[in-house]
């Protein structure tokens, strides 16, 4: 057992990709090695912004040793009656690269047959290695590789050293252009020298005690973590961390030291979300709010250096924060010099698609969608009609000229400013919720309504001029946009029509390419993206399979029927009952005519088992109806699983398909309407597993 150490030293790796190039390198090294059968005791990953390093810790030296068995054509046809080696004799001796005397015979249990054994594996760790290491970073997940100087290598950043070692001996090898050795370099500043590494164990600490870099990722995020946090409550408020800036300020700094700088209290008159996108995307600032969630006039910065004099370091930062501030403060203030309707004319030199018009012809669009669906969730369709034709106004102003995550944000104090209701301002901001898996939703109805008809019409456009999602090309987002669609209408609980909707965008579109069969096209679409909603609440597909077979489009009733139908199969009788219904579909799938069987005549009814189930089908059908009107199909299928056991005796006890065609129809007439009664939620069938 040894200790294997590789690193790849380079110039300053992009930050944002950081954490997953790291993860990726020591995923794929770990798998190049369990594909080689060494086994290992632990893996550590380490990645700065000059690195990405692996260490495997007790891996074997050597693959283990295995006898081999080559089995060849039996004795009888290896050598003639003379016992001479036959030319098939020789061709196996040939193709496993020995002489006819090195051939044995012996029974594999049924004939006496050429047998070659031989001992494969035992390859040295340090042979296999070095393919291992160029394997794996070769599948890297780099989008676009650079080449440095007259070398043809290519890789995300230049190389500058690499490192290779099992335990204390340097592996003889050649990666990325660079012979391996056990030399690593410090930090820039406060270690600008090589150090020698003396075994992988070491690595680590030799880095953080001489070197002056925290090589773990991880023990870097939680320290700056830590430092952030402590900052923010040093100035009386609290320091806001997100993910995304936390990973990519790891990725920027080697030894975190965080700092607190301050900009004068004039500039909060500035929209807060300008001055932290400002402080956030161009500086890698962590803002800090107070208890109300106000924004208060400081920042911390993460440094890459231990300063003798922080206070320079300060108030360099503070240096550069003041002039973005500043430009964020007059670009709001030049907006608000403007209405924002006035803007809707500059809309019209704005190409949403060259197909499907301006940003100004969509907002016309999106305008009388907005007020229909407004209607029909009993919200303002004036404040929807509002919202949706100013919403894009701010597109071409300066603020979000300068900060494009500002669109919809600046619009709504904007048009706040121009004595807008707050409700048509806020529905404004609230269009492009959500932005992502688990963002928030639009607070008000009027916004729901904006949202949703922005995304329909876009869907629908796109759909319609033929160019849909296909394999991992979405440049509209269109799957984005869909799941934002069916999270507005389920969450929020609004009772749409989907179909509907989509009707409405496509009136409001005129005439598209692709306008035969658009909306069933959409819908299916649409609808298929629950499936993968579902999926993330461990909802089996069958469950979603069995309610969208009945074709519906009113993405809240299909949700209600999906956590019914996904409940129900939880019941012991749930499996019984599906394949019964399974049973039943099949019989009424081979009638010619199956709306030809009428209702059930309680006369005809002749075996005890197919009386009892038509008492209960027809008690439950009563019992049942008011659920299914007030959509509770959770209660309604837990209640239809009392059938199970009548159900099975009818099978076991009654001949359906008899001579005697009244009986048989009567018989058949029961079943359908035992089916029914499940149909009017899903079709549960569909839950038995596929053979």
């Amino acid at each position: 057992m040894s200790d294997f150490l590789v690193e790849i030293g380079t110039e300053e790796l992009p930050p944002t990709a950081l954490l997953k190039l790291s993860t990726s390198f020591t995923e794929q090294v770990k798998n190049g090695i369990k594909a080689e059968e060494l086994n290992f005791s632990g893996v550590e990953s380490y990645a700065t912004p000059r690195r990405l390093a692996v260490v495997i810790s007790g891996i074997d030296t050597q693959t283990p040793e295995k006898e081999i068995a080559a089995w060849g054509p039996p004795k009888k046809i290896a050598f003639d009656d003379e016992g001479k080696p036959t030319k098939a004799a020789e061709a196996f001796a040939k193709k496993n690269g020995i002489s006819i005397e090195d051939v044995q015979v012996e029974n594999d249990g049924k004939a006496d047959k050429l047998v070659y054994r031989s001992i494969k594996g035992g390859k040295a760790a340090t042979e296999l290695l070095p393919a291992i290491v160029q394997n794996a970073l070769d599948k890297l997940p780099i989008p676009k590789r650079m080449r440095w100087g007259a070398s043809r290598t290519e890789f995300v950043r230049p190389a500058q050293w690499i490192v290779m070692m099992l335990d204390s001996q340097v592996i003889d090898c050649e990666i990325l252009g660079f012979k391996a050795a056990n030399i690593t370099r410090g930090h820039r500043f406060h270690c600008d020298t090589t150090l020698e590494i003396g075994n992988p164990s070491s690595y680590a600490a030799l880095l953080e005690n001489s070197g002056h870099i925290i090589p773990s990722f991880e023990k870097r995020r939680d320290m700056i973590r830590e430092q952030v946090t402590a900052e923010g409550e040093k100035v009386g408020g609290a320091a806001i961390i997100g993910d995304d800036l936390l990973d990519e300020v790891t990725g920027l700094v080697e030894w975190p030291v965080a700092l607190t700088g301050s900009f004068e209290e004039r500039f909060l008159e500035v929209p807060a979300e300008a001055l932290i996108s400002s402080m956030k995307e161009h500086q890698k600032y962590f803002h800090v709010e107070n208890n109300n969630g106000d924004l208060l006039p400081n920042f911390i910065t993460v440094s890459n250096i231990v300063s003798n004099d922080p206070a320079q370091v300060i108030s360099g930062n503070e240096r550069v924060i003041r002039p973005r501030l500043s430009d964020a403060v007059f670009f709001y203030e030049t907006d608000k010099k403007v209405k924002l309707e006035t803007r809707l004319e500059k809309l019209k030199n704005v190409v949403f698609q060259a197909k499907l018009g301006t940003i100004y012809d969509k907002t016309q669009r999106v305008m009388s969608l907005a007020a229909a669906i407004a209607n029909k969730i009993n919200s303002n369709a004036d404040y929807a009609s509002r919202a949706a034709e100013l919403s894009k106004a701010d597109l071409v102003s300066d603020m979000v000229l300068e900060f494009d995550k500002m669109q919809g944000i600046a619009g709504c104090y904007y048009a706040l400013a121009d004595g807008e209701p707050e409700e048509v301002a806020n529905a404004i901001k609230d269009q492009y919720l959500p932005k992502f898996a688990g963002d928030k939703l639009p607070e008000s109805l009027t916004g729901c309504a904006v949202a949703l008809a922005d995304r329909l019409d876009t869907i629908v456009g796109i759909f319609g001029i033929g160019q849909p999602p296909t394999g991992s090309k979405d440049p509209f987002a269109l799957r984005r946009a869909t799941v934002g669609v069916l999270r507005i209408i389920v969450e929020k609980q609004l009772n749409v029509d989907l179909r509907d909707l989509l009707q409405q965008a496509q009136q409001q579109h005129g005439d598209l390419p692709a306008a035969d069969g658009l909306v069933d096209t959409v819908l299916a679409y649409m609808i298929e993206r629950f499936r993968a909603w579902y999926e993330e609440e461990n909802i089996s597909a069958e469950v979603f399979l069995a309610v969208s077979a009945k074709g519906l489009s009113q993405p809240l009733d299909i949700n209600q029927r999906v956590q019914a139908v996904h409940s129900f199969s939880q019941l012991a009788e749930a499996q019984a009952l599906a394949a019964a219904n399974k049973r039943v579909s099949n019989i009424l799938a081979k009638l010619d005519d199956e709306s030809a069987i009428g209702a059930v005549d309680n006369a005809l009814l002749a075996d005890a088992a197919e009386k009892t189930l038509a008492d209960l089908v027809q008690n439950k059908a009563s019992m049942v109806e008011p659920l299914f009107q007030q959509r509770q199909y959770k209660e309604a299928l837990a209640n239809l699983a009392d059938l199970r056991e009548p159900v099975d005796a009818f099978f076991e006890d009654v001949m359906v398909m008899v001579d005697d065609d009244a009986l048989k129809n009567n018989r058949l007439a029961l079943l359908k309407q035992l089916r029914g009664l499940f149909l009017e939620v899903a079709d549960i069938s569909l839950l038995v597993p596929a053979k």
